[in-house]
Parts: structure tokens; C-alpha cells; sequence
């Protein structure tokens, strides 16, 4: 549960690049950018221009199938199918574990109070270029108590540097976080918030997944662990907080009409301004944790294909796990096509059993608690397509789809302020929903025998030719 022996470990397999000298401003967001584009290593900053040594910034821990294999303990070279399946198989066999609360730990190393505060301290970036200020918050953890009950919930949201006591808190309409955050805000109270912003990448997963009301995220972290995660009490708001953060606050998100202030704008992960600069909640912060020489793990949403922490593959998992929780058959493989980020080209390959099955996947996958936000296209193949093949899926859509017949609109879907090609008048009522496309790019159920056969050679075919002929290929 502690990030440093992780980011040793990548440096020893030769996934960990050290930079020293870059500017927080622009440069190691532009630096993450490129790397991300090539599919290059993890990246740690040091020496950040207008900050001491050690006090550095970690960017795309997880941005490649790769990394997320080394975190999730599978082989580095696992092919992607094959991740993804033993994602789903991981989110099917988990076994919560319960956390435990420890009375100290590296967390409290170095502890800031009210006067004391200073979050400037920290080299924040600015990550693009027309962003409208510095964010510290971009692999976080958000963490808030449900007014009425125990339940604590852990979201990634985007969290602005503002001045040395405040930061700005955006969480997109039907999040979690915003939901409990108006549950307090109803009664005329501000909402206790805990932020971490940095910690071990299985320690934060869970936060930027979805799973359904009331799961505890903390419990999912031990899990993926495989022991209780440690957590001490905050002082101020009470709420748990990783014992082995890298730096955390506290602090109170008051209602809207006691004060806002100007958020963003920000490059979110569609790869555009979702929106321009607003008035946004803020959090007033009461303390600053830190361990010595501290870590700030950022993942800057990014254009795609970029995605900075390979959430595109996690969230197949989740799909796939969803589906097979529903009970549906024949699933064969879940992805989501990297171009369209994690969420806008998701792509489901079943063995057809039945008239209406793929239909069937198609509005179960849009409709989980994962696969219901903010997506784009729901593409439906037959198992004998690699789903995580672009062109693959591209032949299948061109050849077994026909557009009069084989793709349907559904309307009035949940989406975010961040869609760009919601019309200003939609977006002037608040009315924050869109369309999705369901892609059936598959045999017809009716006549799939009667289909024509694929003129590629054979599995077999191929293994022996190659068994003789391999020498070519070397």
C-alpha cells in the first residue's frame, strides 16, 4: 500500500523515467503528453523549477496494458484480451476486505494547521495550455461520509490550486461525491471533504471506477491488496485517510451560496474544453498531511488515445464483470477502443446464443453503473473478432453491419457539462443528457449459418506454416 517501493520496482524493470529541472508550468504536462503518445515509461519529476528538491510529481504510473499488468501482479506481456479477462476475473472473485485504523503513520510525517496551511508548497502543475489555473488534484482521492450513515465514499474528481487555503472541487452532475456533498448542503451544512493526492495506484483504482451506491472503496482496496488497508482518523473532519498517502487535506465544501469561486477552464479526458470558466464550490482547508520529500501523482486527462493511467482497459473489466454479475451468456470479451478514450467506443464480442442476445448485451452494458456515463457507442461483435483490434472490429462493423437495420439511437442518456456536442441551448437548462448508438456488427442470428465464410487460413493452418516457414519472420 505504499507507492515508494512501486515506483522501485518499475525503475528496476525499466518503467520508471527521472526527470530533473522540468517547470511545473506546462512543461511536465507537455513532457506526460509525449510519453503518454509513445506509450513510454512512468515519469518522476524532481528538482520542479521554484521548488526544492524532493518535493516531486509522478504521472503516467499506469498508462500502458503493460504497467497496469505489473500493478495488478500479472505478467508484463499479458495480451490484452487476456487482461481484460483476468481483470473481470479478479472484480468476480474479490473478496472485500475490511480496513483497519492504525494510530499513526508516514502520512503524519509532517503536519500543516489552519495558520499553518500552505498548499503552494506542493509543485502543482499546470497541465494544458488554456487551462485556467494550476491542478493539484488529478489522481486523487475524494473522500466524504454520507451524512446519515457510515458509509464512506472514495471518488476521482478534478481539484484546482486556487491560493494557500483554498482549492476548488468540480464533480460532474450525478456523481457520487456530488450527491452526498448536496445531502449536506440541504440541511444548510458544509460538507467534510478529505483529499489524498497521492498514493499507491491500487489504493486509488478503486476511486476512479464505478460501482454502485454504498460500496465501500476502502474495502475494494484490500481486496486488490490482499490485506486490510491502513488508515488514520483525521483530526478535523474524521474521516479515513490512507496511512501511507503522500500528501492529504481536510477541509469543509460549504453550500454554493456561501462561497464559490471561478473554476477552470480545464482539459478534460474527451480530449476538449468541456466548458469555460465557472462558478464552482470550493473546499476551505483546515490541514495538510505529508509524508517527507512527498509525492504528487498526477494523471491529467489527456487527448486521446492518451489516457494517462489505462482506464480505458480497467473499466472493460468492469463491463465485463457487470455483464456476467446480470447473468448474461456468451460473453467473450469486453474493450474499449483506446482512440475514444475510456468511455465514448466500447466494444462487447459474444457467441451468439439466441434472437436478440446481442441487443440484449448492447443496452445491459449501457445501462451499469460503469458503462452508463457519458458514452458514445456500444459495438457489438461475434467471437471470432478480437475485440481489442481496432481494425478488426472495423472490418466487422463494415461487413455485418447494416446501417438500416443493425443500428439504433436511444435517447435522453446520462451525460456531463464535459460533452462537447451538447448544444449552449441544452447546456443553458442544465438538461446534461445525450444519445448513444448501439452497433450490432454481427452475423443476423436468423441466417448466421447461412453467412459467408471468412477467407482467412485457419489457426492451424497458419501454426503450421509458420512451424516450417518461420525463419521468414524472424
Amino acid at each position: 500500500m505504499d507507492l515508494r517501493p512501486y515506483l522501485t520496482k518499475l525503475e528496476t524493470l525499466k518503467e520508471l523515467q527521472r526527470i530533473e529541472g522540468a517547470d511545473w508550468d506546462l512543461e511536465i504536462g507537455t513532457l506526460t503528453e509525449l510519453y503518454d503518445e509513445k506509450q513510454g515509461k512512468a515519469l518522476l519529476f524532481d528538482r520542479i523549477k521554484d521548488y526544492p528538491a524532493g518535493y516531486r510529481v509522478a504521472t503516467n504510473l499506469m498508462a500502458t496494458p503493460r504497467r497496469l499488468a505489473i500493478t495488478l501482479g500479472f505478467p508484463p506481456d499479458i495480451r490484452h484480451i487476456d487482461l481484460v479477462r483476468s481483470i473481470r476475473d479478479k472484480f468476480n472473485s474479490l473478496k472485500p476486505v475490511q480496513p483497519v485504523t492504525v494510530s499513526s503513520g508516514p502520512v503524519l510525517e509532517n503536519v500543516f494547521k489552519d495558520g499553518e496551511v500552505d498548499l503552494l508548497k506542493f509543485p502543482a502543475p499546470k497541465w494544458h495550455e488554456l487551462d485556467g489555473g494550476r491542478y493539484i488534484g488529478t489522481a486523487d482521492m475524494v473522500i466524504m461520509r454520507e451524512p446519515k450513515g457510515n458509509w464512506v465514499n472514495v471518488g476521482t474528481y478534478r481539484v484546482q490550486l486556487h491560493d494557500r487555503t483554498t482549492l476548488g472541487l468540480y464533480i460532474s452532475p450525478g456523481h457520487q461525491g456530488r450527491l452526498i456533498r448536496e445531502m449536506y448542503w440541504a440541511e444548510g451544512k458544509p460538507c467534510p471533504v478529505a483529499v489524498v493526492f497521492g498514493a499507491h495506484p491500487l489504493v486509488w483504482t478503486p476511486s476512479f471506477l464505478a460501482f454502485p451506491w454504498g460500496t465501500e472503496e476502502y474495502t475494494l482496496c484490500g481486496g486488490l491488496l490482499g490485506e486490510p488497508l491502513q488508515l488514520v482518523t483525521g483530526e478535523y473532519t474524521g474521516l479515513p485517510i490512507p496511512a501511507y498517502a503522500e500528501i492529504a487535506v481536510e477541509g469543509d465544501c460549504p453550500p454554493p451560496g456561501v462561497e464559490s469561486r471561478p473554476e477552470g477552464p480545464f482539459g478534460e479526458w474527451p480530449g476538449y474544453y468541456g466548458s469555460g470558466e465557472r462558478t464552482e464550490p470550493v473546499i476551505r482547508v483546515k490541514r495538510v498531511l505529508h509524508r517527507n520529500d512527498p509525492v504528487l501523482c498526477g494523471s491529467p486527462p489527456m487527448k486521446p488515445p492518451c489516457s494517462g493511467n489505462a482506464s480505458f482497459v480497467m473499466r472493460a473489466g468492469n463491463i465485463w464483470h457487470e455483464l456476467e454479475r446480470l447473468g448474461i451468456p456468451g460473453i467473450k470479451g469486453v474493450w474499449n477502443m483506446r482512440a475514444g478514450g475510456s468511455r465514448f467506443l466500447n466494444v462487447i464480442a459474444i457467441e451468439q446464443k439466441y434472437a436478440g442476445h446481442a441487443k440484449q448485451v448492447a443496452m445491459a452494458a449501457m445501462s451499469g453503473q460503469e458503462g452508463a456515463y457519458h458514452g458514445r457507442f456500444v459495438i457489438v461483435v461475434d467471437d471470432d473478432i478480437d475485440c481489442t483490434n481496432d481494425e478488426d472490429v472495423l472490418w466487422a462493423m463494415a461487413t455485418r453491419c447494416d446501417p438500416a437495420t443493425s443500428i439504433e439511437i436511444i435517447h435522453n442518456c446520462w451525460s456531463t457539462p464535459l460533452d462537447p456536442t451538447l448544444p449552449p441551448e441544452k447546456r443553458a437548462k442544465g438538461d446534461f443528457s445525450n444519445s448513444r448508438a448501439i452497433v450490432l456488427a454481427v452475423r443476423p442470428f436468423h441466417w448466421r449459418k447461412d453467412f459467408p465464410k471468412v477467407n482467412r487460413a485457419s489457426d492451424a493452418l497458419r501454426e503450421t506454416t509458420l512451424k516450417k516457414w518461420g525463419h521468414l519472420f524472424a
